[in-house]
């Protein structure tokens, strides 16, 4: 199988449960949402980087020599035989993958595999201008091992994040995230707003890749 490839590249996790570990990223092009706020808007469409089949990828996710890999886009699940690369990935000795995904996809099909992925999901809130496109069902069988996100640009996506996890009973059943939009929220409103809920166990995740390096900077 080929895979239209934007970049492969090795740096440090800058959000989510292993955030500040290195780990090898695989960005995938194509996506089926235009968020307002998206930063990968070039790995959406036109001409990929590269072409290169499940074998070629694994081959310089191995160069780098890390464990963690983390495979993202755009939308990784809507490459077409994604279900191959994330085989291939599961089964090589020593690696360990996450799939970050937006959340409209349907991510239980991959749940029974051999070293099944960890997934990462977001659930797009009002400032995105893509919560239509949530899979329901994805947010009522999300496991332990899984996160799910949300992006907040405002009040309004602070209180919707909080219907859903309440809806969901996402703070007993996964990992739980909010992350604010870059330059949109300030992240103080955001500690306010954990205490003022007493939510338990959701944590403040901000990108740690755009305080180290540039905000628009790719391969990092």
């Amino acid at each position: 199988m080929i895979y239209n490839v934007a970049e492969i590249f090795a740096s440090i996790n800058g959000e989510g449960p292993r955030a500040g570990e290195p780990a090898v990223f695989v960005r995938l092009m194509g996506c089926n949402m235009r968020c307002s706020y998206c930063d990968t808007a070039w790995a959406l469409t036109g001409a990929p980087q590269m072409k290169l089949s499940e074998s070629e990828i694994v081959e310089k996710i191995l160069s780098f020599g890390l464990q963690s890999v983390t495979l993202t886009g755009g939308e990784p699940l809507l490459a077409k035989d994604i279900d191959v690369l994330i085989r291939r990935i599961c089964k090589e000795p020593g690696l360990r993958l996450e799939i970050e995904t937006n959340g409209s996809i349907p991510v239980w099909p991959y749940f029974d595999l051999e070293s099944s992925p960890v997934m990462t999901l977001d659930y797009k809130l009002p400032g995105s201008g893509c919560e239509k496109l949530m899979c329901a069902q994805n947010f009522e069988r999300v496991r332990p091992c899984d996160s799910v996100k949300f992006v907040c640009s405002d009040s309004s996506d602070l209180a919707r994040s909080l219907e859903i996890i309440r809806r969901y009973s996402l703070e007993d059943r996964c990992q739980v995230f909010l992350s604010p939009v870059w330059g949109m929220i300030d992240p103080k409103e955001m500690v306010a707003f954990l205490l003022e809920n007493r939510l338990k166990g959701v944590r403040l995740a901000l990108q740690l890749h755009k305080f180290i390096w540039d905000p628009n900077e790719r391969g990092v």
